[in-house]
């Protein structure tokens, strides 16, 4: 099993090894030793899969457990799931000596984890991530949020885990749309951060090959984000980066309601358009578009997605990079060096307006 440290202002660490699910409990031990009660947090594509050997794990080594369940999808990051949960939490009789387990997606660990952040002024959570986008990402680094009607991931906060248990195993019963849908954040890494990585990816071409790495390959994307982490936890500079893609991709996940299109799917989208706009403003070599939108093409992912103009606007006035009437965009230099592109919103917009309909 490889570990991470990841020293942030609540240091934890992230173990990562195939068969790390049935450590769950000693794993957890080890990192919330004070903790009697643990409320489990999955959701109902999850729960017939890797429940029973999760609470198995945690109740063979002691721990009190009580499950919760929401519906599989986007809408349960919702206020009305987070009142839920904190009421049964509560009634479980919970105090702030016990903990949150997130085992899911994406969805899951935002919910649990602000569940978490929130309860009692904040209780001790782990994450146990189980589909590709949240191992390589959303497990890691502490943001936690719901969505509100105004967009997504508006209502948050940075609490940490204090503890990550990624088993690779789990990938293996992910539907090759949502394997595909991880491998948009993990060509993300490696178009702003590691040349390496992209080129690694590239020779490997599909599901299968990357499998055959994918605990290397989940490894590096965890340790890339770390760094990045330790560095900038509160989202203030470095940590941008890490939006590549993400301020058009948001535009296209509203414009699927956030059900039509999924997160990796939009980002997909949103790094080629990314990558156009930097060579649109002469930091981006125009050879390297060619290289991002062949490898989203080796994963199934797509390289543009229907959007009204109006949605287009919305996204990006609501983008959470917004400082007043400016944004930071995120840029490509090169392949596996990104920077920030400090610009006036309606200059972006304007940007994005002649680059629309081509």
């Amino acid at each position: 099993m490889k570990t991470l440290a990841v020293n942030t202002s609540r240091p934890y660490e992230i173990k990562i090894g195939r068969g790390s699910l049935d450590q769950a409990g000693v794993l957890c031990r080890q990192a919330i030793p004070n903790a009697r009660k643990l409320t489990i947090v999955t959701d109902s594509r999850v729960l017939p899969l890797y429940l029973a050997r999760t609470a198995d794990s945690l109740e063979q080594i002691g721990f009190q457990i009580q499950c919760l369940t929401v519906p599989a999808g986007e809408a349960s990051k919702s206020a009305e799931q987070l009142v839920i949960l904190w009421e049964k939490m509560m009634a479980f009789g919970m105090t702030r000596t016990d903990a949150v387990v997130a085992l899911g997606g994406g969805v899951v660990g935002d919910l649990a984890g602000f569940a978490a952040a929130t309860l009692l002024r904040g209780v001790d959570y782990v994450q146990i991530p189980t589909t590709l986008l949240s191992q390589v990402d959303s497990s890691v680094g502490g943001k936690v949020a719901i969505d509100l009607r105004a967009g997504k991931n508006l209502a948050g906060a940075f609490w940490q885990p204090s503890l990550v248990i990624i088993d690779p195993g789990c990938l293996d019963t992910l539907p090759d749309r949502t394997f595909s849908d991880g491998m948009a954040e993990v060509i993300k890494y490696g178009c702003i951060l590691d040349r390496k990585l992209f080129e690694l990816l590239n020779r490997c071409g599909s599901r299968v090959r990357v499998m055959e790495r994918i605990v290397d390959v989940v490894y590096t994307c965890c340790d890339l984000k770390r760094r990045v982490v330790v560095e900038d936890e509160r989202d203030t500079g470095l940590r941008q980066l890490l939006n590549f893609g993400h301020t058009v991709g948001h535009a296209f996940e509203l414009a699927g309601h956030y059900e039509t299109w999924t997160h990796g799917q939009g980002v997909a989208a949103g790094m080629n358009w990314a990558a156009q706009l930097g060579v649109e403003l002469g930091v981006t070599p125009p050879e390297t578009v060619e290289c991002i939108q062949e490898l989203l093409k080796k994963f199934d992912l797509p390289l543009d997605i229907p959007c009204p103009w109006e949605t287009m606007t919305e996204a990006v006035g609501l983008d959470k990079k917004n400082a007043g009437d400016h944004i930071s965009l995120i840029v490509l230099e090169k392949l596996g060096q990104a920077v920030h592109r400090k610009m006036a919103r309606d200059e972006l917009l304007g940007l994005l307006k002649c680059m629309y309909g081509r």
